[in-house]
């Protein structure tokens, strides 16, 4: 069994560890993980996938009654998602599944739609977090709102428009508790201010903080050439950088990781998860808030490549492999 998500290939022993094999059907479809010990557990909805949900069910909302809505998520699954929706007006909560840390699980995204003579109009509102500066991807005052569930948002509510023969909708999303989340989340941190980000590359929130020791750890240590990355763009481009190697996607427990590598290791992805493991006071004296921000400036490879250079002298098993989100390669061990 592969996972359609990550595209793992879980173990024959893992799978024979299942209390009921019927629940296996869950991580088939790519809704849940697998663990080395035979548990299962539920992957959960992103914020981008519960605005989406919330978006189309306000638009079908304007011709009946919405408690249900199919999204499309971004990793090329189709998602059921409950919402509750009528004359305009749609309510949906986040799932987390069992990703017990998710300190966004079940806040209320808010849509409002209204009929509009031509087109489709998305209007951040209340509870979504604008960018405080300009950064390498957004200006100041931009909504935070990914590329990816911007994509998956705006797919959704044009499938309600062709749904219901509509040719154009205004619709206005809304977070009431997104401010007040905030401020346990690290938007402050990152300039983001007065909500939460509308995030997901996949649309589905990994339940890491749960299963990474056991599960992560179990595939690491029976894995040779071994890439370890960080988050979904490492893995992409991980796997077109070296084909002919297993990649394990190890999230932000690159340590936990890298202990039960055997042998040699690549740890590749985007730099600020691997830069702040390996060094972890590398903006200071910088002048940058943001290893994004020191990524694209001329100052980046002054300030890492000694880093990297120590690092690997340190760690000789170990090559470092730092890329941007195009895929190109900014950095790397000697």
């Amino acid at each position: 069994m592969r996972d359609p998500v990550t595209g793992f290939l879980y173990p024959e022993d893992w799978q024979e560890r299942v209390a009921d094999p019927g629940d296996l059907d869950l991580v088939g479809r790519g809704f849940a993980v697998l663990t080395a010990s035979g548990t299962i557990l539920r992957r959960g909805y992103t914020t981008g996938t519960t605005a989406a949900a919330a978006c189309k069910a306000a638009i079908l909302s304007l011709a009946h009654d919405v408690s249900r809505v199919a999204v499309h998520l971004p990793c090329d699954l189709t998602a059921e998602v409950p919402v509750v929706a009528q004359a305009g007006y749609a309510s949906c909560r986040k799932y987390a599944g069992d990703y017990l840390a998710d300190v966004t699980a079940g806040i209320e995204f808010v849509a409002e739609a209204v009929a509009a003579p031509d087109g489709l109009t998305l209007v951040p509102g209340p509870g979504i977090g604008r960018f405080s500066r300009d950064t390498p991807r957004y200006r100041k005052s931009a909504p935070a709102i990914s590329e990816a569930p911007l994509a998956c948002i705006l797919a959704a509510m044009q499938e309600a428009l062709d749904a219901i023969g509509l040719s154009g909708a205004t619709v206005t999303l809304s977070i009431p508790e997104g401010e007040r989340i905030a401020k346990k989340t690290l938007n402050p941190r990152v300039g983001v201010m007065g909500g939460i980000s509308v995030l997901g590359s996949t649309g589905l929130v990994e339940p890491w903080d749960d299963h990474l020791e056991e599960s992560v750890q179990a595939r690491v240590a029976g894995t040779k050439n071994l890439v370890l990355t960080t988050g979904r763009v490492g893995l992409r481009y991980s796997r077109l950088l070296f084909p002919d190697r297993e990649v394990v996607l190890a999230g932000g427990r690159i340590g936990e990781a890298l202990s039960a590598v055997q042998g040699d290791v690549i740890l590749c992805g985007l730099p600020a998860l691997i830069l702040k493991y390996i060094e972890p006071h590398i903006l200071d004296g910088t002048g940058y808030e943001t290893v994004e921000e020191l990524a694209v400036s001329s100052a980046f490879l002054p300030v890492v490549a000694p880093v990297l250079a120590a690092y690997r002298k340190k760690h000789p098993e170990v090559r470092v492999v730092l890329v941007n989100r195009d895929g190109k390669i900014i950095a790397e061990c000697p």
